[in-house]
């Protein structure tokens, strides 16, 4: 059972450093370079908030640049945003819990896909595309385009794209 978890566990380590630390600290330090972060600091912070979460009963968490991205998109610039979502998490969970349930299916899905594109634009249009060399455009256009098939094969795909590239094996 426990190398059943560990093996589990290989492909979120990798989203986790990927997404939910460098991505975030990259995305906050571009559209807050007033108030810069360090992948130090957000690592450590990932982890207290999940070693105190776990310690409590919670479920993994993370921060996520992709959550930014659409909070950013939607207007939040600062602390004050996240505040205000967690109480109004806070009280649905404490007050309204037994109805959360119906309030989640009353919810159009199409508006949660907007949201999501929004939040995906906005890291895109983050991207600095003329700082990047054609072979990796190409290893993001390739991986972006085989995600919508498949996750799994859009990492492992890009993933031996780069490293082609890196290595020389494959040129543009």
């Amino acid at each position: 059972m426990v190398t059943g978890v560990l093996v589990l566990g290989l492909p979120q380590a990798a989203l986790t450093l990927g997404n939910a630390i460098v991505a975030t600290v990259e995305e906050n330090n571009h559209l807050f370079p007033d108030r810069p972060i360090t992948v130090r600091g957000i690592a450590i912070d990932h982890g207290v908030m999940n070693l105190i979460g776990a310690s409590i009963g919670g479920v993994p968490m993370c921060h996520g640049a992709g959550g930014m991205a659409g909070h950013v998109r939607f207007g939040a610039r600062t602390g004050g945003a996240l505040v205000i979502l967690g109480v109004l998490i806070l009280v649905a969970g404490l007050f309204f819990a037994d109805s959360i349930g119906t309030l989640f299916k009353l919810f159009p899905p199409a508006l949660l896909g907007v949201i999501l594109m929004f939040g995906g634009l906005e890291l895109a249009a983050g991207v600095q595309a003329s700082s990047l060399s054609k072979a990796d455009r190409y290893v993001m256009a390739f991986t972006a385009g085989t995600a919508l098939w498949n996750m799994g094969a859009a990492y492992v795909g890009g993933l031996a794209l780069w490293y082609g590239f890196q290595r020389r094996w494959l040129r543009l």
